[in-house]
């Protein structure tokens, strides 16, 4: 199944860590955020990429180009250096298909400039690329499979630090309570999608409001509630939870043997919206 991502963000709240790359690009330990999410793919067997460029595409074109694997991989180095013997690989049995879907495109225009790409594929798979979880994808794809839906996105609970405050009408304060304990869900970036779904959207519109709006009206937009682990990285504080946790135990590593025996298995629920 292909996976699209979309990478044409500028970042424009992490500036002083985006200012010369997009924000998929965005370093987390030795590996920018966009390979962490395309390894998660790949660990469920979805290894075929289309990324969907804007904001300095070049440096992400630039960086597959020039990929060096030992970055991230064990090798035995010998004959002074002109033998490499890579010991485990990254991205050798990826396809990635890099197409320029414009530098001010909504997410709604991007997908929609990548649809000849996706001919001939029921579903596909689709992604921010700039958040990270441990959600287990083939529940997911399965629940979606058993419904006749066009979409299903993922919904998380808030992870910003945020208070929530009412107050009754002569101003007094009635409560406050954290907003990552409230009932609020939020869109957290992971889609799965019919290819109908071309049909719902128009020229300009961004995905989540008009064409998600069309789905809702026809009970064709499947939430998939999740409360294990997601970040995503919008601030310079995400991108340092996200170091942070790189440097332990990284729950969206679920390829890595130690991410996956210190995960927990998380409620999850389906529901249409």
């Amino acid at each position: 199944m292909k996976v699209v991502l979309f990478c044409g963000g500028a970042g424009m709240r992490l500036r002083g860590y985006s200012d010369e790359v997009p924000k998929p690009m965005v370093q987390i330990g030795m590996r920018p955020i966009l390979w962490h999410l395309m390894k998660y793919y790949a660990h469920f067997g979805h290894k075929d990429f289309i990324l969907c460029l804007g904001y300095k595409g070049n440096v992400i074109k630039d960086y597959f180009l020039r990929y060096d694997e030992s970055v991230s991989n064990d090798f035995v180095w010998s004959r002074g250096g002109k033998n490499i013997e890579y010991l485990n690989r990254d991205i050798d049995d990826w396809t990635i298909t890099f197409v320029e879907t414009g530098a001010n495109a909504n997410i709604g225009e991007r997908l929609k400039a990548i649809e000849s790409y996706l001919q001939g594929e029921e579903m596909f798979l689709a992604n921010y690329a700039d958040g990270l979880s441990d959600v287990q994808l083939p529940d997911m794809l399965e629940t979606f499979r058993q419904s006749n839906a066009a979409a299903s996105l993922l919904l998380v609970q808030p992870t910003a630090s945020f208070d929530i405050v009412s107050a009754g009408p002569g101003g007094m304060v009635r409560d406050i309570s954290a907003l990552s304990r409230t009932d609020i869900w939020i869109n957290g970036g992971f889609f799965i999608m019919r290819n109908e779904i071309f049909r719902h959207i128009r020229p300009g519109e961004e995905l989540v409001r008009e064409p998600f709006q069309r789905l809702i009206e026809k009970q064709a937009l499947l939430a998939y509630k999740y409360t294990g682990f997601w970040q995503c990285m919008d601030t310079f504080k995400d991108k340092e939870r996200l170091e942070e946790l790189d440097q332990g135990g990284a729950p969206w590593k679920i390829w890595n043997p130690v991410a996956k025996a210190n995960s927990k298995p998380p409620a999850v629920a389906s529901a249409r919206v």
